[in-house]
C-alpha cells in the first residue's frame, strides 16, 4: 500500500469540488465499462470488435455433409422466365422427388403469402409428404417489414390446410442489430419455433433439446482452405460450407433419381439464393478475403444459409455459454479500481506506460480469450472497459494534478521564478537538487549589458526608467527561460544566466549559444520598440553579450531565512569581462574558445586572441556570424593560425579579408589588434 500513499494524499488535497468531479468521473467510467453495448456512442465500436472476434476466431471446416441447400438462383429464374413469386409448380415437383430420397427433414424458406395458380398442386404435395417438412411462417407483429395483414391472412389459411400432416409452420424470422444477424431470434409466445430448430425437433434430433430457450450468438464458420503451399499447391478457398444444388435438378424426373445419395440422411433447406432477394449481413460481411474473392462465401449470404448455420450449430451442440450479469458488473468495477490504483502509483511515466498498456490489452483481449473458449461474447464489453479505464484514470490523475499544481505554484514562488519550467518540474520532484550549499560544476555562463543605459537613466524621469528597465529585463528573461537557462541575477540592466546546473543536459552548450544570439536580437527589438514608443527619448545603445565555459561553485547560499541559488567563481568574471570587451572588439557578442568549441554550432568565426583585464592567461575569441561567407570563415581561421607561426603572412591574409568586408567593424578591430600582439600572440586589452 505504500506505493499508493503519496498519490492518495495528493488526491485528498485536491479540494471538495475536484473530489466531487473525480467521483462523478468514476461513476461515468463504471457505467461506460458496464453499458457500452447500449450507449449510442460506444455500441458501434463494441459490435465492430465482436464482428472481428467472430471472424478472426472462426473455425475453418470441411463442407458439412449433414445439410443440403436446394436453391432457386438467378439462372433458374432465367430458365423459368418467371422471377416473383417463385414457381410453386417446380417446387411441388421437386418436393415430391426429394420426399422419396430419405432426407431427415425438409425446410422451405419461402413465404406462401399470396395466391398462385400452382397452389393446389403444392398443397397436395405438402399434405402427402412422408418426410417431416417445415414451411416458412411469419406474422405482422414480429415481421412487420416482411408481411402485411392481407398476406398473413392468406398465409394462415395456407397453413391451416396442412394441419394433421407431416408439414407444418416454422418461423423464418431473423434478428438483426444494426442490420447484421448475429443472434438466434428471440423466442416469442405464439410463434412457431425457428426453421432450423423446428426441423431438428421434427426429425427427433436429441441435440436440439439443449438449445431450449437459447437466444445467444450464432456460431458462424469459414470454409476450409484446400491445397498446401508448402507442397507447391495453390490454396483454394472456393468450396462453400454446404452443398448447394439448384431446384430444377430435383424437379427433372431424369436427373432427380441420381441425386438420392446426396439427399439421404441430410437436412434439406429449400429457398432462394438470388442476388436481390432475402439477403442478410453477418459478422463476416465487413471483411473481404480470399473466401469472398473465390466464392467460398458471400458477403451477404441468403437467409436460408443462416438457417443452415443454426442447424449445424445445434447439431454440434455448440450452445455458447452466457456471461452472468454479475460478472459483467465485476469487470466494470475492476476496470475502475485498476485505473484508479494505477493513477495513484508514484512511478515515473515510462514505468507506468507498460502497466497501462498491459491493462488496456487485458480489457480488450479478455473477450477474445472468452470467445475462443466457447463463451458468447455478444454483449460482453471490450471497448467499454478500455474507455472506462481511460476516464477513471483521467479523473484520478486530474485530482492529483490539481493538488500538485497548487504545490508547484508555491514551489515556483519559492524558487523565485529563475528556473525554466522543465528544470523547475524536475527540482519539484527531486528537492534535494536545491539543498543548501554548493558544488563545483562545469557551466556555460552568459553575461549581458545594455550599453549607455546608466547614462540615459539620469536624463529621464525615474518612472520611465523603471518602466523601460522592467520591459527590457522581461524580454531578456523570457529568452533565457525559453532556451532552458537559469536566471542567476539582475545587476541593474545586466543579466547573468548559466546552463549546466542544477541539471545538466547534453545540448546545454547549444542552448546557451543560441540564447546569447537571441539576447542580442531581443536587445535590438527593444531599441526599436522604445524609439517607436517615444522618439524624444535618448537613443538606447545595443545589448552586448559575453559567453564563457568553465568551472564554478553552484548552489544555494545564504541562511535559514533567505537563500539565493547562484554560481560563484572566475568563470562568472570571465563572462563579464568578455561582455565588456565587446566595446573594444567592436562587436555585440563574443565567446571564449572554451565555450564555442563545446556549443556544437558551426557559425563561429575566429576573432584572435586577447588577454582580458585582470587576467594573465590569454583567451581565444569567437564571434557568432551565421551569415558570414563560409570561404572567408575558413580563411579567417587560417589567418589566425598564421599569426602564431608566420605573423606577416597572417596579417596579410587578415588585410585581404577585412578589405572584402569594409563595413564589418569587428573585422577592422581584429586587424588593428593583430598589429599589437605580445609574444604569446595575444593582444593585451588596455595596452594602448
Amino acid at each position: 500500500m505504500r506505493l499508493f500513499t503519496a498519490g492518495w494524499r495528493k488526491v485528498g488535497e485536491a479540494g471538495p469540488r475536484r473530489l466531487l468531479i473525480t467521483a462523478m468521473l468514476l461513476i461515468v467510467a463504471l457505467l461506460l465499462a458496464r453499458f457500452s453495448w447500449s450507449l449510442p456512442f460506444t455500441d458501434t465500436a463494441e459490435r465492430a470488435l465482436y464482428d472481428y472476434r467472430a471472424y478472426s476466431l472462426a473455425e475453418q471446416v470441411e463442407q458439412d455433409e449433414r445439410i443440403l441447400m436446394v436453391v432457386y438462383n438467378d439462372q433458374t429464374l432465367i430458365q423459368l422466365e418467371k422471377r416473383s413469386p417463385l414457381d410453386r409448380g417446380l417446387l411441388a415437383d421437386a418436393l415430391a422427388n426429394i420426399d422419396q430420397m430419405g432426407a431427415k427433414a425438409i425446410g422451405i424458406d419461402i413465404l406462401f403469402d399470396q395466391p398462385q395458380s400452382e397452389d393446389a398442386q403444392l398443397l397436395e404435395t405438402l399434405q402427402n409428404m412422408q418426410t417431416p417438412t417445415r414451411v416458412a411462417y411469419a406474422e405482422t407483429e414480429t415481421n412487420e417489414l416482411d408481411i402485411i395483414y392481407d398476406q398473413q391472412q392468406y398465409l394462415d389459411a395456407f397453413m391451416a390446410e396442412l394441419e394433421g400432416t407431416n408439414s407444418g409452420p416454422a418461423s423464418v424470422r431473423l434478428t438483426a442489430t444494426s442490420g447484421v444477424t448475429r443472434l438466434f431470434p428471440t423466442i416469442e409466445e405464439g410463434i412457431p419455433p425457428l426453421l432450423g430448430r423446428s426441423m431438428l425437433m421434427a426429425a427427433g434430433e436429441p441435440a436440439v433439446e439443449q438449445f431450449e430457450g437459447y437466444e445467444g450468438a450464432i456460431r458462424y464458420r469459414l470454409p476450409a482452405v484446400y491445397g498446401d503451399p508448402a507442397l507447391g499447391e495453390e490454396p483454394t478457398y472456393g468450396v462453400p460450407n454446404y452443398t448447394v444444388l439448384t431446384i430444377d435438378l430435383f424437379a427433372n424426373p431424369d436427373i432427380a433419381p441420381g441425386l438420392a445419395s446426396v439427399v439421404e440422411g441430410r437436412y434439406v433447406l429449400i429457398g432462394g439464393d438470388i442476388v436481390d432477394y432475402d439477403r442478410a449481413l453477418t459478422p463476416f460481411s465487413a471483411f473481404n478475403d480470399p473466401w469472398t474473392e473465390q466464392g467460398g462465401r458471400s458477403v451477404n449470404p441468403a437467409g436460408m444459409e443462416i438457417h443452415a448455420d443454426t442447424i449445424a450449430q445445434m447439431l454440434d451442440g455448440v450452445r455458447l455459454k452466457q456471461v452472468d450479469d454479475w460478472a459483467v458488473w465485476a469487470l466494470a468495477f475492476l476496470t475502475v479500481v485498476a485505473a484508479a490504483l494505477t493513477a495513484l502509483l508514484e512511478l515515473k511515466s515510462w514505468r507506468v506506460v507498460p502497466l497501462l498498456v498491459a491493462q488496456v490489452a487485458i480489457f480488450i483481449g479478455l473477450p477474445f480469450f472468452l470467445h475462443a473458449h466457447g463463451v458468447d461474447t455478444h454483449g460482453f464489453p471490450a471497448f467499454g472497459p478500455a474507455l472506462g479505464w481511460v476516464v477513471a484514470f483521467t479523473g484520478v490523475t486530474s485530482a492529483a494534478r490539481a493538488a500538485t499544481a497548487v504545490q508547484r505554484q508555491f514551489a515556483q514562488g519559492a524558487l523565485g521564478k529563475y528556473l525554466p519550467q522543465s528544470i523547475a518540474d524536475e527540482i519539484i520532484e527531486k528537492p534535494e537538487l536545491l539543498s543548501l550549499g554548493g558544488e563545483k560544476r562545469e557551466i556555460y555562463v552568459l553575461f549581458s549589458d545594455l550599453e549607455g543605459f546608466t547614462k540615459m537613466s539620469h536624463a529621464i524621469a525615474p518612472e520611465m526608467v523603471a518602466k523601460l528597465l522592467n520591459r527590457y529585463l522581461e524580454m531578456l528573461s523570457d529568452v533565457v527561460l525559453e532556451h532552458g537557462g537559469i536566471l542567476d541575477k539582475f545587476i541593474g540592466d545586466a543579466v547573468v544566466a548559466f546552463w549546466g546546473a542544477p541539471i545538466s543536459r547534453p545540448d546545454d552548450g547549444e542552448r546557451a549559444a543560441r540564447c546569447g544570439y537571441a539576447i542580442w536580437q531581443a536587445g535590438e527589438a527593444f531599441r526599436k520598440e522604445v524609439e517607436e514608443m517615444d522618439p524624444t527619448l535618448p537613443k538606447i545603445g545595443k545589448t552586448r553579450v559575453g559567453l564563457h565555459f568553465g568551472e564554478a561553485v553552484v548552489g544555494n547560499f545564504g541562511g535559514e531565512n533567505r537563500i539565493q541559488y547562484t554560481a560563484l567563481g572566475d568563470s562568472m568574471n570571465t563572462a563579464a569581462r568578455m561582455e565588456s570587451g565587446n566595446k573594444a572588439f567592436k562587436s555585440s557578442i563574443m565567446a571564449t574558445g572554451e565555450f564555442a568549441t563545446r556549443s556544437g554550432l558551426d557559425w563561429w568565426r575566429r576573432m584572435g586572441r586577447v588577454v582580458l583585464s585582470g587576467r594573465s592567461s590569454p583567451v581565444d575569441l569567437y564571434e557568432p556570424a551565421p551569415d558570414f561567407p563560409e570561404a572567408d570563415r575558413k580563411a579567417l581561421a587560417k589567418a589566425n593560425e598564421l599569426l602564431d607561426t608566420d605573423r606577416d603572412k597572417g596579417l596579410e591574409m587578415l588585410q585581404e579579408i577585412a578589405a572584402r568586408h569594409p563595413e564589418d567593424e569587428a573585422l577592422q578591430a581584429l586587424l588593428a589588434r593583430s598589429h599589437d600582439l605580445n609574444e604569446a600572440g595575444a593582444h593585451v586589452l588596455g595596452s594602448k
